[in-house]
């Protein structure tokens, strides 16, 4: 067992960044507000483990919030980002690279004719949703609670996850007028939806959805959701966008829309696709990705989208995934075996704790039952979440330091180190219960 306080490489190196980064971080769940103490500072990663500046060894459901599909240091991944290096790191102008990945993109995904790689998820919801704008010349966007699509101010409103970790309701800075042009819905709730277009006929651009949330937690879309979300807008003539930077080559090699069935008419993409570097991407139909400039008049442009280290690293990721498909079977399981060994450990523990899983994607809630929406989610029990994350640090397993987070298993991850994970939260529940 180890303990916060036999960690003090990474609390140094805390102290120093706080001297210089706003709270030691560059991305604000990572400063451990929402669980106590001192972050674990990381130094190296190798397929599901990473190791700490302390040199201790933790198995990883991190996995960078989701890109690492293949766990830490792929030696395909990392000699493709070598060989690109060598090349050139980025030349601001175009390459093979990028239609070599957007060619393996348009193979892959049901909903995409053209895609365009930008350098975030963030930048890629920012303008696949000005890109609606301008098809549909209306100017509301609906989302709903709990869901997170980047940090563009017009999306940070009821924007789960981070957010919530921190109990910001929204952000300042955030226009009201800007802000006042997204409606918001409950997932899972058609009603809710129904009720905004009633109100607004004529008028919403765009649904932007998750089709299975990952930062409210993972909460699987109810059944008939999305099918209904895909028949509003045909009838009031919105696009449907799916937020799948997460699910995208997660939740199956074509994305959730392929599990699910319901081609959305936009897409953003992100993670898996840069293989561990920065990427994003949105893609659609011919006629509407033609109104992007230089094709079309709206513009979006960034001097390292499709940056060759990135296409490199994206293209080896879905290149390994394409040669062997049975591997998302082996993904799910795995998930599968993880969600269902938490739940014996709490029971046997008599810890309150929902398992909501999606494909490779679990997030176990301090609840009674699984949510089915934000307002549910944010019942859960923080409190005891984080005794429960620094018990599970304590043993060896590092975990994204918010209960509003997913576990991500790579193919990395097996049968042994899923087992050895249930063994810790069996000891970490029993902690966090008597804490």
């Amino acid at each position: 067992m180890t303990s916060e306080g036999t960690r003090p490489a990474s609390r140094a190196a805390m102290e120093r960044a706080r001297r210089v980064l706003p709270g030691g971080v560059d991305s604000p769940v990572r400063a451990y507000g929402a669980v106590g103490g001192d972050p674990v500072v990381l130094a190296k990663g190798d397929g599901a483990r990473v190791w700490d500046v302390d040199g201790l060894e933790y198995i990883d459901y991190l996995c960078s919030y989701g890109p690492l599909i293949l766990g830490h240091a792929h030696p395909r991944v990392v000699s493709a980002i070598t060989e690109a290096a060598q090349l050139g790191t980025s030349f601001g102008a175009p390459t093979e690279a990028e239609a070599e990945l957007g060619e393996r993109v348009v193979d892959a995904v049901p909903s995409i004719e053209m895609v365009r790689f930008v350098s975030s998820g963030t930048e890629a919801t920012m303008s696949v949703l000005r890109l609606a704008r301008a098809a549909t010349g209306r100017d509301l966007i609906l989302k709903f609670e709990g869901c997170y699509h980047g940090h563009a101010d017009g999306l940070l409103v009821s924007a789960g996850s981070g957010a919530a970790t921190l109990a910001l309701p929204d952000s300042p800075g955030v226009p009201a007028a800007y802000a006042a042009q997204t409606l918001l819905a409950k997932y899972n709730d058609l009603e809710s939806v129904r009720a905004q277009f009633a109100a607004h006929r004529g008028q919403i651009a765009a649904i932007i959805v998750e089709p299975a949330a990952g930062n409210m937690g993972v909460v699987p879309p109810a059944e008939g959701f999305l099918e209904g979300l895909r028949a509003l807008c045909d009838e009031d003539g919105a696009l449907l966008v799916f937020d799948e930077v997460i699910t995208g080559f997660r939740a199956s090699y074509g994305g959730a829309q392929q599990v699910f069935g319901v081609t959305p008419d936009l897409t953003a993409l992100g993670k898996i696709i840069g293989g561990g570097l920065p990427v994003g991407a949105y893609g659609g139909r011919h006629e509407l990705m033609e109104r992007i400039a230089p094709s079309g008049p709206v513009y979006q442009a960034g001097t390292l989208s499709g940056n060759p280290l990135a296409m490199a690293a994206g293209r080896a990721t879905l290149d390994v995934l394409h040669e062997d498909l049975a591997q998302y079977d082996r993904l799910d399981a795995l998930a599968t075996r993880l969600a269902e060994g938490l739940a014996r450990a709490a029971e046997e523990a008599e810890v309150p704790l929902a398992i909501s899983r999606s494909a490779s994607t679990v997030t176990p809630f301090f609840l009674d039952a699984a949510p089915c929406n934000w307002d549910e989610a944010k019942l859960a029990d923080t409190k005891t979440f984080a005794r429960f994350h620094g018990a599970m640090l304590d043993r060896g397993v590092h975990l994204a330091p918010s209960q509003f987070e997913a576990w991500f298993v790579s193919t990395a991850h097996d049968e042994a180190l899923i087992d050895r994970t249930i063994e810790a939260a069996a000891e970490s529940l029993r902690l966090a219960r008597h804490a």
